[in-house]
């Protein structure tokens, strides 16, 4: 259990003036993905608010949210179980995303105009530089600026709804992968490919890049939920 409280601890940032509920869930939330809390783990809720030394309402309202996701299972009376995430999830929510990306992507090339392209080409441009520079945190955060203009061109609120919803269960993952210089450098080409099929608004081609950058995250993403034992 002090291995358990040790990772939350970790991933609690106390210095963040967002309510204690949202910072209490997003700890619990990313220490569960992580798999740094076992599946098949009990957690009652009055020991982990001693440990944690916060009142049990912002450990309630956590486990509530994490609840309606499928992170947990709430047993009246004796607990809370962890359900955590699992390879066979990563799959399923990869499968998924090829196919809302590629759609997205496919209706963006055909919304957006010069500027847009010049906007998306000028994101890639500096993408690269600030790789170069080795600004890790700056690259992650330009490919979901490359994700997000794709999504908001495609003018498709619902389905990017639904994208960021699958993003927010593997988000972690990604942050650690990317931190390799060699899928940052394979990341930033594969962007730019699939940029280069927009601009020729070559369907076919957007489908077929767009599924081979999925399938080239979730190997790492695999790798690394193996180097976890999440199975």
């Amino acid at each position: 259990m002090d291995d358990i409280i040790q990772s939350i601890k970790s991933n609690l940032d106390l210095t963040d003036n967002r309510p204690m509920r949202i910072l209490i869930y997003e700890a619990l939330r990313k220490t569960i993905i992580l798999g740094d809390i076992p599946s098949g783990e009990r957690i009652v809720e009055n020991k982990l608010s001693e440990k944690l030394n916060v009142s049990r309402t912002p450990i309630r309202y956590a486990f509530k949210r994490l609840a309606k996701e499928g992170l947990v299972t709430h047993k009246s009376g004796v607990g809370v179980y962890i359900n955590g995430i699992h390879i066979r999830d990563a799959y399923e929510i990869f499968d998924i995303r090829k196919e809302l990306d590629a759609l997205a992507t496919r209706k963006a090339m055909i919304n957006m105009d010069s500027l847009q392209y010049k906007e998306m080409e000028d994101l890639l441009h500096d993408t690269k530089i600030l790789n170069e520079d080795g600004k890790v945190r700056e690259v992650i955060n330009n490919f979901s600026l490359f994700d997000k203009l794709i999504y908001d061109a495609s003018e498709m609120p619902r389905l990017k709804m639904i994208d960021l919803q699958l993003q927010e269960y593997l988000v972690y993952f990604r942050d650690v992968n990317l931190s390799s210089k060699d899928r940052r450098d394979n990341a930033i080409v594969e962007h730019r490919n699939i940029y280069k099929g927009m601009v020729d608004k070559n369907a076919d081609e957007v489908n077929k890049l767009v599924a081979k950058h999925l399938d080239c995250s979730l190997k790492f993403v695999l790798k690394e939920m193996k180097l976890r034992n999440i199975s």
